[in-house]
Order: C-alpha cells, then sequence, then structure tokens
C-alpha cells in the first residue's frame, strides 16, 4: 500500500465518531482524493514534506486554536511573536533550511499566528532583491537570526497607491556622505506598516531622493528607527501602533514620522541605483526595478495569504452544508441536507471552482515571477518586466476581488453559525477583505493593467510583436462557434468566448478615449472619463488569462482520468459561471445568442448536481488539518454541534454570570424566591 494511501487510511482512523452525514459523502467519491492533493502541492514529494512540517509543529503549536478567538491583542501579538521563537528553534533542530520547502510550508501551517510576517515577507526580500552584494551580507545575516527587526515603510497616511505623490523626502548631504530624512507633513508619515508599531528596529523607508538640488524619484533607505539596547526610539524619530483594526488583531501595524534623522550614505539600497561621494546619481537598469519588491509581494500574498483563505471557507461551508439538515425536501421525509438544495449548490460551488481556478493560476504566475526575476538577475534583461508587472496588478485585483466576494458567500450560505466567530468564516472574511486594499488598491490595479493593455493595442495596431499575455490582442476576430449541447463544455469554445469579450472590451475603451482626445479632450480628462470602461477592460483580460490559464492546468491532467474528470468539471463550472454572471457583455454583439445562453445556462445546472456528488472529497483534496482551519462547523469528522458548544463553554465570560447578576441585576429582580 502506498503511503499516502496509508496516511488517509490513518485520517480516518484518528476520527472514530465521524458524523455518519459526511462519512457517507467520502465513501461514495469516485476519484483519488490523495492524487489530487498532489495535483495542488505540485507533486506527492511536496505533500509528503508538507505533512511532515504540519505533524511535527502541531504537537506544541497546532492545537487548542479555538483560544484564538478569545484573546485580546496583546495576547494574541505575543503569541505570534513566541510562535517565531519556537519555529526558529524548531528549524535548527530539525535541520529545516530557510530556503528550503519547509520553511515554506511553516508558513502555511502557522499562517497568520507567526510573527513579524513584513519582516520576512517583505523586508528581507526587499533588500536581496534590492541591495547590493556587500548590502545583502550586512543585513541579512542579522535578520534572519532576529538581530534586526524590520518592516517596509512606504505607504503614507496621505498617499498609498500614487508612488510618485509620496511627501518623504532623503536628500543627500554631501559634506558628511550622509541621507537626511525628513517627512514634512502629518500626511507624509509612514501610516500602516506591519511590525512598525511595537517591534521594528529598523524599516525600508522609500522616500523621493534628492542630490545636488535634483529630484531623482522614489528609492528605498535602511533606517533605524528603535535603539537595540532598550528598544526606544531613536532621536527624530517618532513611531507607534495605529490601534485596533477589523482583522489582523495579531500584527503590530504602525506609524512612523522622521525628522532630521540622518543615515549613512552606503543604506541606501543601491543595486540598481547608487550617488557617489560628490552627489552624482546613476541607474541601471529599469526604474520599475524600485517596484520589483511590492510586485513579488503581491505575487507572495495572493499565493499564502487570499487563496488560502478562500479554499479555508470553501471546505468549512460545504462539510457544514452536508451535516446541517433543514426543511423537507421531499413531503414526509427527514430533513434534507442544505448541500441538497440547489440554491445552496449555486452558492457554495461556484466558489469551490474559483478556489481551483485562482489556485493553479497562481502557481502560474509565480512560475512567471520568478523566471523574470531570473533573467533580471542573471542577464540584466528587463524586457518582460513591464508584462510581470500588468499581470500581478491585473491579477492581484481580480483574485482579491473573487476571493472576497467567495469567501463572504461561504460565511452567509451557513447562517446563523457562519455568523459566529467559533465557525472560522467571520475572521477568513475580515482578513481577506483587507486584500483589496493592501499591496494596492484594486481600481488602481485595474487602471494600470489597462494602461499596458492599450500600450499593448497600440503596438498591435502598427504590426509590432506582443507579449505572450496579450498576443490575442494581434490575431483577427473570432466569429462565434455554435454552442450546442455538444460543444458547449469544449474548453476551447468558452475560451475563444473569453477572449472575444476582453478584446472587445479593451478595444471599446481605448476607442472611447481616443474619441475624447482626438475631439480635443485633454488626456488626463479623458482618461478619467473613460475609467470605468478601463477597469471593465482590464477585468475582461483577467477573466480570460484565469480562464485560459486553468484550461491550460488541466491539459497537464490527462495522464490521471480520474483527476482529469473532476478537474474539468471545476473548470466548466468555473467558465459558465463567469459567462452567466455577465450576460450582458456577452450577448451584447450577438457573439453568444440568447439560445445559445439558455443551453449554457442548462449545462451550468447540470454541473451543479454533478458536483454536488464529490464537493466533500474535493474540499478534503485541499488537505487542511482541523488546527488549521479553525473552525467549530468546518472540522473533518462533521461534529458541528458538539463542537460548538464545547467551544462556547471555554468563554471566559461564562463565569462572569454572578458577578452581573451581583452588581447590576439582583436589584431589578423582584422576586425573592429563586424560580417562579
Amino acid at each position: 500500500m502506498s503511503w499516502w494511501n496509508v496516511y488517509r487510511t490513518n485520517v480516518n482512523m484518528a476520527f472514530k465518531d465521524i458524523n455518519p452525514d459526511i462519512d457517507i459523502e467520502r465513501k461514495g467519491c469516485n476519484f483519488d482524493v490523495e492524487k489530487l492533493t498532489h495535483v495542488l502541492d505540485g507533486g506527492a514529494d511536496n505533500t509528503h514534506i508538507r505533512r511532515k512540517v504540519e505533524g511535527v509543529l502541531k504537537q506544541d503549536l497546532l492545537t487548542n486554536l479555538e483560544e484564538l478567538y478569545f484573546m485580546n491583542r496583546e495576547e494574541r501579538y505575543l503569541r505570534t511573536i513566541r510562535n517565531v521563537v519556537y519555529i526558529k528553534k524548531k528549524m535548527e533542530e530539525m535541520n529545516w533550511a530557510e530556503d528550503g520547502p519547509e520553511s515554506e510550508y511553516v508558513f502555511r501551517a502557522v499562517k497568520g499566528e507567526f510573527g513579524f510576517p513584513l519582516h520576512n515577507g517583505v523586508f528581507i526580500p526587499c533588500i536581496n532583491a534590492l541591495g547590493t552584494d556587500a548590502q545583502i551580507a550586512k543585513w541579512i545575516p542579522l535578520s534572519k537570526s532576529y538581530q534586526i527587526i524590520g518592516s517596509y515603510a512606504q505607504t503614507e497616511m496621505g498617499h498609498g497607491t500614487y508612488l510618485r505623490g509620496l511627501e518623504t523626502t532623503a536628500v543627500y548631504d554631501a559634506s558628511t556622505q550622509e541621507f537626511v530624512i525628513n517627512m514634512p507633513t502629518v500626511s507624509a508619515m509612514k501610516w500602516w506598516p506591519g511590525d512598525m508599531g511595537r517591534s521594528a528596529t529598523h524599516a525600508v523607508v522609500f522616500a523621493q531622493l534628492y542630490t545636488q538640488g535634483k529630484c531623482h524619484g522614489m528609492h528605498p533607505f535602511i533606517v533605524q528607527i528603535r535603539s537595540l539596547e532598550d528598544h526606544s526610539p531613536l532621536p527624530g524619530v517618532m513611531v507607534g501602533d495605529i490601534g485596533p483594526k477589523m482583522a489582523f488583531e495579531q500584527v503590530d501595524n504602525g506609524y512612523l514620522m522622521l525628522s532630521d534623522v540622518r543615515i549613512p550614505k552606503e543604506n541606501m539600497l543601491s543595486r540598481y541605483s547608487k550617488v557617489s561621494d560628490d552627489g552624482m546619481y546613476r541607474k541601471r537598469g529599469s526604474e520599475r526595478m524600485n517596484y520589483f519588491t511590492m510586485v513579488m509581494v503581491r505575487v507572495n500574498v495572493v499565493a499564502t495569504e487570499v487563496i488560502p483563505s478562500l479554499l479555508k471557507a470553501c471546505t468549512i461551508a460545504i462539510r457544514y452544508s452536508v451535516i446541517r439538515r433543514q426543511s423537507e425536501l421531499k413531503p414526509g421525509e427527514k430533513e434534507a441536507k442544505i448541500l441538497d438544495y440547489q440554491t445552496q449548490q449555486k452558492k457554495l460551488l461556484p466558489q469551490l471552482a474559483t478556489g481551483y481556478a485562482v489556485h493553479f493560476l497562481s502557481v502560474g504566475l509565480k512560475s512567471f515571477a520568478n523566471q523574470v526575476y531570473m533573467q533580471i538577475n542573471t542577464k540584466g534583461d528587463f524586457s518582460s518586466l513591464p508584462e510581470l508587472h500588468a499581470l500581478t496588478t491585473g491579477l492581484k485585483a481580480f483574485i482579491t476581488d473573487s476571493c472576497i466576494a467567495g469567501v463572504e458567500e461561504c460565511r452567509k450560505a451557513c447562517g446563523g453559525h457562519g455568523y459566529s466567530v467559533l465557525s472560522g468564516l467571520p475572521s477568513l472574511s475580515t482578513r481577506t477583505l483587507a486584500s483589496c486594499t493592501y499591496e494596492g488598491e484594486n481600481t488602481v490595479m485595474f487602471l494600470q493593467t489597462a494602461r499596458f493593455l492599450f500600450k499593448c493595442l497600440a503596438a498591435a495596431q502598427s504590426g509590432q510583436s506582443l507579449p505572450p499575455s496579450v498576443a490575442y490582442l494581434s490575431e483577427s476576430d473570432i466569429k462565434s462557434r455554435t454552442v450546442s449541447k455538444k460543444n458547449v463544455l469544449n474548453p476551447d469554445t468558452y475560451v475563444e468566448t473569453y477572449r472575444h469579450r476582453a478584446c472587445r472590451l479593451i478595444k471599446e475603451a481605448a476607442s472611447m478615449l481616443q474619441s475624447q482626445i482626438q475631439s480635443g479632450v485633454e488626456q488626463y480628462v479623458a482618461w478619467n472619463n473613460s475609467s470605468v470602461k478601463l477597469v471593465q477592460a482590464a477585468e475582461g483580460h483577467c477573466y480570460y488569462i484565469t480562464v485560459k490559464t486553468f484550461v491550460e492546468a488541466l491539459e497537464q491532467l490527462r495522464h490521471e482520468p480520474e483527476i482529469h474528470r473532476i478537474v474539468k468539471q471545476l473548470c466548466d463550472l468555473y467558465a459558465l459561471h463567469g459567462i452567466l454572471s455577465h450576460t450582458g457583455d456577452f450577448l451584447y454583439d450577438g457573439f453568444v445568442t440568447k439560445e445559445q445562453m439558455d443551453q449554457i445556462n442548462q449545462s451550468y445546472l447540470e454541473l451543479l448536481a454533478l458536483l454536488r456528488k464529490e464537493a466533500v472529497p474535493l474540499v478534503d483534496a485541499f488537505d487542511y488539518a482541523d488546527e488549521q482551519l479553525a473552525s467549530a462547523i468546518g472540522c473533518y469528522d462533521g461534529q458541528a454541534y458538539s463542537r460548538l458548544l464545547e467551544w462556547a463553554k471555554k468563554s471566559p465570560d461564562n463565569p462572569k454570570v454572578k458577578e452581573t447578576f451581583k452588581q447590576y441585576l439582583n436589584s431589578l429582580f423582584v422576586s425573592p424566591v429563586s424560580k417562579l
């Protein structure tokens, strides 16, 4: 028996008291759940390593996570710092390399409960990407050993996504070979950086660089903000925590104000730009490299924070929906599982399909980002950077919008229990909700992608070659296929349908913009007047890329017929759901007819019924342990009601009932007897 079948058998044996309603869902599965897990993990070896890491951490860290729901901010923060210390020692004990696969799976296992997220996720990568070899040799060992804690100070109180508007300045003083950093107004102070509020000793501060009286734009500088002896703010530094937020209670987001703070010249990260002793400024490569760290952060945040939230929400909601019974579906029979209702299937199964779609999209995006990074580092080739920037901005917005909507739909689909924090869904919802803003506000991200699309459309019209992701803009218009029962689920059919929609939206937006400019409207006014169309065009492009990538991933699974079958059903559902959700766009120019749309709707409903039968195994394949879900209603054994009661009893408020009675209620109760 293969090791993965042994693992799955052991999982089932560990849960001796499995709810029969969820047990029967697994017994009816027609594909190998383990094989699908391997696909999602990128191979059986990765699954094996991940589970080994989770098994080690489970003994000490992944226990009693329901207690998190009863902790205050201080307790949550201290817990994450404790976890950092524990994991550092454990990784040394287990001989896990910091750049090895085990490290990635550590973050997956304890995501959200691991301290210093900006230090590890942004500060260190920023130095590695933008620092010289000497700067990396100095700062990275200190950072990785936690001898210093870093933050990433880019966003200002008055400026977020528009980085050219940053007010922070770094003026070079040739007489002392130092940079003098100032934040001249309240709106210029850094606001929101994670790890800044209490933890950070240093920060990568982005500021407008001035030398010899000339501004050279935004550049990164390493600035010490707190003493390494007593952790107090250094002279000229005002720093603190910004206070409560909707989520991320354990993260100390902070503020930072610098007044005439001097740093050595060598503290400017200088891989792609340099200031000489006399103040002469030189740059190498693309000025976009100062944005490259944020490009990679977007890729990683989407993959490690946003998409997992949707996968977890689907797991919780679908498991709950097969143990929750409500009303008689057939008169006189037992109350039906709520997932048996078509309306519940329509709520949840498209979210499940979206989870798979954006997972495969994220894998492809990460691969392309790493490819571009290698081209830049090894060959000094920046040619693919504009395409990568456009993809990451647009897809960051598209994926986060999709996941925000999906997680909230899962929460609502669980009724009253979905409103309970103990379900795990409210915290997933509020955490995901923040992603529409951090690392780039989504509307602005779509508009940046639109700008790239219009440049590429103009290039295509002049006969120039285009980057792969937009090569379709050079292709001739396609004719509508006849959509019938035979080909409505043909991936070529719906990929072409999405491509046509994207082309039309992009060309219409470009035409609207160009006609205004030709009529004498100033370009910036025309851009603003066309911005709704521009966002629609970018969204259409991103939807096309997502569907196309899903189909390409599907093609790689033909050697596994069972897995190919079930993933194709998910791909079909995702594509058809998108068409039905944007019916007007597809009917607009007659590319899809009303009769064809009726056939699409019929096939869509049939897919809901098919995927309903294997919904639980499909979320089991995500392979999230109960400790990672931290949900009373979404556990593997399906014992939602008993666990809800068990966790509710742990509330620290329960023992306070008598005290409340003594202080306030006793005088209100009119009867002297204990029972009426």
